[in-house]
């Protein structure tokens, strides 16, 4: 299950950068073995090297609201220019609007494509409790199980004090 999500990943990246590469001016691959290989390099630094960066930035992305995030990301898109041979990315700007660029694309077709187990959920509290509870999946962190508990969508009056 595993590699069946990283390869359908790894193809929506493939395909969000193709579409960078056609929108873009300044950001070329020679060929789609390059973009294959520039899509899994890009995967592989948001994974491993843009947490360390963004955890070394914290005091500018907080100054900056967030917005210091697209930087990290166009600085990225460039290293990966530097390791993939036939991969290219000239100027900041060109980095810059590639990155966010592909940084939609890849949301929406992951929205598109994935299972809704693997999508971006947002859940809204109710002030009135549901009929029926629902039964949700939560990962217990003490165990590090999966347990399904009951819920009534009703926010914890300790988190939330009436005003």
């Amino acid at each position: 299950m595993f590699m069946k999500q990283f390869i359908l990943r790894w193809l929506i990246q493939c395909l969000a950068l193709v579409v960078v590469l056609h929108i873009v001016s300044g950001v070329s691959a020679a060929n789609l073995e390059t973009v294959l290989i520039a899509a899994l390099v890009l995967g592989l630094l948001n994974v491993f090297v843009r947490p360390i960066l963004l955890v070394l930035t914290l005091p500018l992305n907080i100054l900056s609201l967030g917005l210091f995030t697209l930087i990290i990301n166009a600085f990225l898109f460039s290293v990966a220019a530097r390791f993939v041979k036939g991969f290219s990315v000239n100027g900041f700007w060109s980095a810059f609007w590639a990155a966010l660029l592909f940084s939609v694309i890849s949301f929406l077709l992951n929205q598109l494509f994935l299972g809704p187990e693997e999508r971006v959920h947002v859940h809204r509290f109710s002030s009135s409790p549901p009929e029926q509870p629902e039964r949700r999946n939560v990962i217990d962190v003490e165990k590090g199980s999966d347990t399904t508990v009951e819920s009534d969508d009703r926010p914890d009056p300790t988190l939330h004090p009436p005003l």
